[in-house]
């Protein structure tokens, strides 16, 4: 499946970012988590075109179609991506825009809105990364095997490790496996997306990223913030959403049925609206 958002590449810090805009109006930025890309946008992305914004995304360093780093000690953390997105919106040239961030994207967006408050017109997460939400359980029990280990596995029990995982991250099953699971599966397996994955991602799952602006969460209140959050999601469970929404005054929560951790894949369409509702009203 081709990630049709995806334009051009630019150059970051030396680095090959691949990102796209498209639409005139209002600036809106959308970031993706993990293990994923700008491609979980697909169904988003245009209707937000349609109802006049403008949208604007890339893929995380060490990320989808964007380049994957030869040296492994390549910073592609939560914070050194914070670092990219500054840049992308030097590219852009844009100055104060809606945010909307997905998972390790959202740790990403926290850390953005904490350090340049004025810089959002509004700030959306969805089934976000928070606190010491990650990594998960299974994520953390299969690290202790070791990175190199994992780097090396073969290809066929790779992949069938991580079908297996990206399946439990949607509620339409079937939707998924016959649409972009193979794509999401490309990205991350391979002679190069495999050791890529775990060296560019799993690697910097670190929960100090969040905690250590975690006591100024309450900050964010002062700007417009929703959160949406998929009943089944079942890697950042609904718990870590409450604690959000009680943490960030005056922030909204919605909480979509038939729908897990990756909600724009299971419901683009709500999603879309609560968006567009949302920053029609700031």
């Amino acid at each position: 499946m081709d990630n049709n958002l995806i334009s051009e590449h630019v150059l970051v810090h030396g680095y090959r970012i691949a990102c796209g805009s498209q639409g005139e109006g209002e600036p809106v930025v959308l970031l993706h988590g993990t293990p994923s890309s700008s491609l979980i946008w697909r169904k988003v992305a245009p209707r937000l075109v349609d109802a006049g914004y403008r949208i604007h995304l890339f893929d995380l360093l060490g990320f989808g179609l964007s380049e994957r780093p030869c040296n492994p000690e390549t910073d592609t953390s939560i914070s050194a991506q914070v670092l990219i997105l500054d840049k992308m919106l030097e590219h852009w040239q844009l100055d104060r825009f809606h945010l909307v961030a997905h998972d390790i994207g959202g740790g990403i967006a926290q850390r953005y809105g904490v350090f340049n408050p004025h810089r959002l017109r509004s700030l959306t997460m969805i089934d976000v990364v928070s606190y010491d939400s990650y990594p998960s359980p299974r994520t953390r029990q299969q690290m202790q095997q070791g990175l190199e280990a994992l780097i090396k596995a073969p290809d066929a029990v790779h992949r069938a490790h991580f079908r297996e995982w990206l399946l439990s991250a949607v509620h339409d099953k079937d939707a998924f496996a016959a649409g972009p699971l193979e794509t999401y599966l490309d990205y991350i397996s391979g002679p190069l997306g495999q050791a890529s994955f775990f060296t560019h991602q799993a690697r910097h799952y670190d929960p100090v990223h969040t905690l250590e602006i975690a006591a100024r969460l309450p900050e964010l209140g002062r700007l417009p913030v929703q959160l949406i959050w998929g009943a089944e999601d079942t890697w950042q469970v609904l718990d870590w959403a409450k604690r959000l929404h009680e943490a960030i005054p005056n922030s909204k929560l919605t909480v979509l049925n038939k729908c897990a951790h990756f909600a724009p894949e299971d419901q683009p369409e709500k999603i879309a609206d609560l968006l567009l509702a949302f920053m029609q009203e700031v």
